[in-house]
């Protein structure tokens, strides 16, 4: 089992995608690769973690699940003043699978869904993730970012999809095979942010180039 470590929820601003009050989304913010290529594990590169944190919580994501791996106690020591839940992955060298299991387990199982970001996103912001949930906040929800067509980050999964996600997961892939199987909502994002991972020091991944 994966130790989870809880504390008092963020606070955010109120969630009302629809106009209606509707029940606000998880955060799961994914942080646990070594960075191979960057030199260092991403969620130790300038203020990546923390910002993902607070951009989940100003989209109204409560409460927020960071899932950790590489280097996960100097990672931690960057969360103070942060209230969150930290989930370990610690087969994190298997791939993105690892740490999107371990952040699903971590899950309350009263969220209707959950927003998925990655680390290295730093031009993924607020307005993005919004614009995203406008699609609806549901256990049927399923839903996912476009970057000039390219399928990207944030992805909204509703509860419903939590155990297909990982039972499909594997090795790198993450939600990719469930998405194969089962095609989410499209939302284009281009207009707000690149939505490419940062692979190197101060260079972003080549064009085309998303993880699921």
């Amino acid at each position: 089992m994966n130790p989870v470590t809880r504390s008092a929820p963020i606070r955010p601003g109120a969630f009302d995608a629809t106009g209606g009050g509707a029940s606000a989304p998880a955060g799961l913010l994914l942080a646990a690769g070594a960075g191979r290529r960057m030199g260092t594990p991403k969620a130790l590169v300038d203020d990546w973690l923390a910002r993902g944190i607070d951009v989940l919580g100003a989209a109204g994501c409560t409460p927020i699940v960071v899932v950790l791996g590489a280097a996960a106690a100097q990672a931690r020591a960057l969360l103070q003043g942060r209230a969150a839940i930290i989930a370990t992955a610690h087969d994190w060298r298997a791939g993105l699978s690892a740490s999107l299991r371990a952040g699903i387990a971590a899950l309350p199982t009263t969220a209707p869904a959950v927003v998925v970001i990655l680390v290295d996103l730093p031009d993924v912001g607020e307005t993005v993730i919004r614009r995203v949930l406008q699609k609806g906040v549901a256990p049927t929800t399923l839903t996912r970012a476009t970057y000039h067509g390219w399928p990207g980050h944030p992805v909204v999964l509703g509860r419903a999809h939590w155990q297909g996600v990982i039972a499909a997961a594997h090795g790198d892939a993450g939600a990719r095979v469930y998405f194969d199987r089962n095609a989410p909502a499209l939302v284009e994002c281009a207009d707000l942010a690149s939505g490419r991972d940062i692979d190197y020091q101060g260079k972003r991944s080549p064009a085309g180039v998303w993880r699921a």
